[in-house]
C-alpha cells in the first residue's frame, strides 16, 4: 500500500509539473489581472488547456496515493513537482540546465528523502470527526483570507506574491484533506456515498480557489517569493492536517535533527532553482 501511495504521488508530482509549466506560459500571455477575468483570459490559451490537463491528471494521482497512505507522506511527495517542472521547462525554453542547477535538483530530492525517512509518516484513519474538520475550516479558510487580504494591501511585489502562494498553499493542503475523506468514502461506499458526502463539493470549491490564489501569485511577483511559499507551505500544512484530522503519526524526540536538516535542504534547493534559471522567473512576470 505504501508503494502504491509514493509511485502515485510522484506520478501525481510529474503531472502537475506539466501543468504548472504551461499555466506559467499562459500566465505571461494575458494582461496583468486579477479573479474571474483572469481566467476568463486564461482560458482561451492552448498552453493554459495542457497545463488544466496536468492539474486534472494530477488530481487522480493524488486521489489514488491519499487511498493508499497517509497524508503525512503523500503531500510532501509533491515537492518533486518544482525540479520536474523545471526539467520540463527547460527545453521548453531550448535552454540548459547549469551545474548550480543540477546541484539544486540533487539537494530537492536528497533532503525531501531525509525528511520523509526521518518523520517515517505512518497510520492513517479515513475520515475525520465534524468536530475535528470545524476548527480546522474555520483556521484554514481564516488564514486564507488573512493572507488575500494582506497581499492586497500591500504594494511589494515580492510580499505579494508570498502571500498569494502561502494562501494557495494552504487551499492545496486543505484540499488534499477533503480529497482523502471524499475518495475514502468513495472505495468503501461506492460512487452514491461520495456523491452525497459534504468533502466531495468541499474539496472541489476548495481546489478552484487554491487554483485561482495560484494564479494571481504567479502574477504578482518573481518566482523567487512564490514558489518556497508553496512548495514549502503545502507540505508543512498537509503534514499537520494529517495529523489533526487522521491521527497519523510522525517520529519526534532525536528525529527531528534530521528532519530539520532534511528540510533546510529542500528550501535550500528551492531557493537555488528560483535563482540559478532566472528565465523562468521572467515567465510569470
Amino acid at each position: 500500500m505504501i508503494v502504491l501511495a509514493v509511485l502515485f504521488a510522484v506520478l501525481g508530482a510529474v503531472s502537475n509539473a506539466v501543468g504548472t509549466a504551461f499555466q506559467r506560459k499562459a500566465a505571461s500571455t494575458v494582461p496583468r489581472g486579477g479573479g474571474v477575468r483572469l481566467l476568463r483570459a486564461l482560458v482561451r490559451r492552448p498552453a493554459w488547456s495542457i497545463g488544466i490537463a496536468g492539474v486534472v491528471g494530477a488530481a487522480l494521482f493524488q486521489a489514488l496515493a491519499l487511498v493508499n497512505g497517509p497524508m503525512a507522506l503523500v503531500q510532501p511527495l509533491f515537492i518533486l513537482e518544482l525540479p520536474f517542472a523545471l526539467l520540463i521547462a527547460v527545453p521548453l525554453m531550448h535552454r540548459r540546465l547549469s551545474r548550480d542547477g543540477w546541484w539544486a535538483v540533487g539537494a530537492v530530492v536528497a533532503g525531501l528523502a531525509v525528511l520523509l525517512a526521518s518523520a517515517a509518516p505512518s497510520g492513517s484513519r479515513e475520515q475525520a470527526s465534524m468536530a475535528r474538520w470545524i476548527p480546522v475550516l474555520i483556521v484554514t479558510l481564516g488564514v486564507m483570507a488573512a493572507a488575500f487580504l494582506l497581499a492586497r494591501s500591500s504594494s511589494s511585489p515580492l510580499f505579494r506574491a508570498a502571500a498569494l502562494a502561502s494562501a494557495a498553499a494552504v487551499g492545496n493542503a486543505l484540499t488534499a484533506a477533503l480529497l482523502k475523506s471524499a475518495t475514502g468514502r468513495l472505495a468503501d461506499a461506492g460512487l452514491p456515498a461520495f456523491l452525497t458526502t459534504w468533502q466531495t463539493y468541499g474539496f472541489a470549491l476548495t481546489g478552484v480557489l487554491a487554483l485561482l490564489l495560484l494564479e494571481n501569485s504567479l502574477q504578482a511577483g518573481p518566482l523567487v517569493a512564490s514558489q518556497p511559499a508553496l512548495t514549502i507551505g503545502d507540505a508543512a500544512v498537509s503534514l499537520l492536517l494529517g495529523v489533526v484530522l487522521f491521527d497519523e503519526s510522525v517520529r519526534t524526540g532525536w528525529w527531528l535533527l534530521p528532519a530539520a536538516i532534511g528540510a533546510l535542504f529542500i528550501l535550500r534547493g528551492v531557493l537555488r532553482l528560483t535563482r540559478v534559471v532566472p528565465h523562468l522567473a521572467d515567465v510569470v512576470r
